[in-house]
Order: structure tokens, then C-alpha cells, then sequence
């Protein structure tokens, strides 16, 4: 079974905000396979000694290079940390906090050691869903299933999550045609199908708050179109599995819902390149770093699309937003696209992380802008 914990945008935004003369960075790819982590385990091993020698080069005092050290094998260390694991793990330390998550995505090895934290690989988990839930939503059935990368879908237990229809009605059925109270007939079912839809939206919210995950119905009409009416959920997909989830297994709907998270992530890249496009004539978009670098200090951009795996090592000046590039990755240098992601997110943007292969021009970054700078 895959474990994760994604950020939340609080998250990121906090991550984004923090600095501090020694800020460490690990990326490193982990399994599920209980019996195959020690590899992981030496892996950051290694990592952490290549962490340690950076900040050994630029001279970091002993009494900040070894709280650092201290927390990193302690995590090493912990049996129960490692028995639940996903594919990648990515773990930001500091000589007071180390905090890390389990993601579902495969990403890329790096360390990298600055005054503040390399995202831009972390925010390929927040742009991108690997995972998103499916309401399995019938009159005489309910479950909910979730769908996380690569692994087998599972159903989970929410709740307050009610059994069918009829147990919410307190009726043995709610296609009745007679009559009780005001309620009767056609409109009676109606009215029983909305209080069970009403029911569901409110044992979700437990598990949903907080989370930005899509959530997919598998259902028919009615009540399909009943449910969307009264969700509450902002990240409701718009697609939907629509046929009934009666006894389909969950990995059945699982492989049905990834083809709508394809979807959903191929229309959000596509939707940027036909802004991109529409943008370009009005001088509103670009993928010349020195430019982006400007608008995003200056709260410019709208939404921006970054290589997830590029590193290009500098500083971005605080005030005018220039830039000023590096030989080398070192502790006095960080990555400047991800410094750039990170004063779009600060500013209110959004941002995407892909594969260079779907930015404009595949370039290691791309821009559409609030207003032309």
C-alpha cells in the first residue's frame, strides 16, 4: 500500500516563506516494498553526507551543521518511519525542524543546500493529481475508493458515510410510490434521493477538508446530477464514470478514474499553451528567464509552468528581481527557477510543474502575465 501526505497550499506557502542560513533539500526515490527500503535508507545516508560537505565548504559552523545531522539519522534511524513509504519522499531540514513527504510521483534524486528550500520537484505532487478519490455513488450501494499513483485502488472506511438510500430515508425503500406526510410518489423519491446525496456531502467533508485531490463520481442519472447539485467540494471533477458502479471492483474504477486525471492534467497543460499563445501578442507571455524573474518579484505573473527537473543555480535579487547565475550548485546558490516559483506562489500565481516537453517552445520555463512589464 502507498502512504502519502501532500502539502497543502498552507503547506508550500510556508515552505516557500522560510530562510535561514542553512536550509537542506533531499529528494530521493523510496518504495512500498517494506523489504526493499533499506536501499532508500542508505541512499539519504549518502545524501546527507554530500549535504554536510556543502555546508562544510562555505565555512557553516559545527553548532549549525550538527542539529542538521542529528535529526536526519534520527529519521534514519526510525523503524516506523520507513515501514510506510510511496515512491519518492522529500524531506526539508533546518538546524531547529526537518519536515518531510511521502508522494506518490517519481522523482528525480537531488539535494540541494541554501538560505532556502528547493520546491519546485514538490510542486509537481500539488499541480499534477496522482491522487484523487471516486464516490461510488448508487441507491443500494455507497463506497468510496481511493486512487494513488501507480498502486491498486483501495476502498477506504469514512465516517458517518451511509449505507444505501433507504437506511438515510428509514424507509425499506425509497422507489415507493406511496404516500407519507407531504412527501409521496415521484417527488417523494426525489426528495429521499437529495437527503441521502445531502448525507454523503457531509461525511466527505471530514475526509476531504483541507484537500485539493479530485473527487469522481461513478454514478447514473438521477442521481449523478443530484449529487453534482449539492456537493460542496470545490474540486469535484467535471468528468465522470457514468455507469453504474454496482459491484465493479475497485481497481476497475480505479483504472477509469486515472483516464480522468490524464485528462484532467493534459487539459490544464493545454489550457496554458492556448493562453500562452493569446497572451504572446499582447507582450502578457514569455519564456525568457531574466523577464520572469522581474514580473514574478513584482507579483507579475498569473500562472507559470516550470521544468521539474531543471536546476539552474544563482541568486534573484530580493527588490529588482535580477539575476545573477552561478558555475555551480553550492550553499551560497539555489535554484533560480524554483526561487522564481516560489515568489509566484507568495504573489498569488500558479504554478505548474511538467516535463520541458510540454512548455512552449520547451523551454525550462514559461510565463503568462497579469499585465505586460
Amino acid at each position: 500500500m502507498l502512504y502519502v501526505d501532500i502539502p497543502t497550499q498552507a503547506e508550500i506557502g510556508t515552505l516557500v516563506a522560510t530562510r535561514g542560513e542553512a536550509l537542506i533539500s533531499l529528494y530521493l526515490q523510496t518504495t512500498p516494498e517494506t523489504q526493499h527500503i533499506d536501499a532508500a535508507r542508505t541512499r539519504l545516508k549518502q545524501l546527507t553526507n554530500d549535504a554536510v560537505a556543502q555546508l562544510e565548504e562555505v565555512g557553516m559552523a559545527k553548532r549549525t551543521i550538527w542539529p542538521i545531522e542529528e535529526q536526519l539519522h534520527d529519521l534514519m534511524d526510525d523503524d516506523d518511519f520507513w515501514r510506510v513509504q510511496a515512491n519518492s519522499l522529500a524531506i526539508f531540514v533546518t538546524p531547529d525542524s526537518l519536515r518531510s513527504f511521502r508522494l506518490p510521483n517519481h522523482l528525480s534524486e537531488t539535494v540541494q543546500v541554501a538560505d532556502r528550500f528547493h520546491l519546485k520537484p514538490l510542486l509537481r505532487a500539488v499541480s499534477m493529481p496522482q491522487h484523487a478519490f471516486v464516490l461510488a455513488l448508487a441507491e443500494n450501494e455507497l463506497r468510496v475508493i481511493e486512487v494513488l499513483g501507480d498502486q491498486p485502488a483501495q476502498e477506504l472506511r469514512v465516517p458517518n458515510l451511509p449505507k444505501d438510500a433507504a437506511s438515510v430515508a428509514g424507509t425499506a425503500n425509497v422507489n415507493s410510490r406511496s404516500y407519507s406526510g407531504r412527501q409521496g410518489g415521484g417527488e417523494g423519491q426525489k426528495h429521499h434521493l437529495r437527503q441521502y446525496c445531502r448525507k454523503i456531502d457531509s461525511a466527505l467533508r471530514g475526509l476531504l477538508a483541507g484537500r485539493e485531490e479530485p473527487l469522481i463520481i461513478a454514478a447514473t442519472d438521477p442521481l449523478l446530477s443530484m449529487y453534482r447539485s449539492i456537493n460542496s467540494y470545490p474540486h469535484l471533477a467535471q468528468a465522470a464514470i457514468t455507469t453504474s458502479p454496482v459491484r465493479v471492483p475497485a481497481h476497475d474504477l480505479g483504472a477509469q478514474a486515472r483516464k480522468i486525471m490524464d485528462g484532467i492534467n493534459a487539459a490544464s497543460v493545454a489550457g496554458f499553451g492556448e493562453l500562452y499563445s493569446a497572451r504572446e501578442n499582447e507582450d502578457r507571455a514569455t519564456t525568457q528567464i531574466a523577464r520572469i524573474a522581474r514580473a514574478a518579484t513584482f507579483g507579475a505573473v498569473d500562472t507559470l509552468l516550470v521544468d521539474m527537473d531543471s536546476v539552474v543555480p544563482g541568486l534573484v535579487d530580493e527588490e529588482t528581481g535580477e539575476i545573477t547565475m552561478a558555475t555551480a550548485e553550492s550553499a551560497v546558490s539555489y535554484g533560480v527557477i524554483d526561487e522564481i516559483a516560489g515568489r509566484v506562489i507568495a504573489n498569488g500565481g500558479k504554478v505548474i510543474a511538467v516535463r520541458r516537453a510540454d512548455i512552449p517552445q520547451e523551454a525550462e520555463l514559461a510565463a503568462v502575465l497579469r499585465y505586460a512589464i
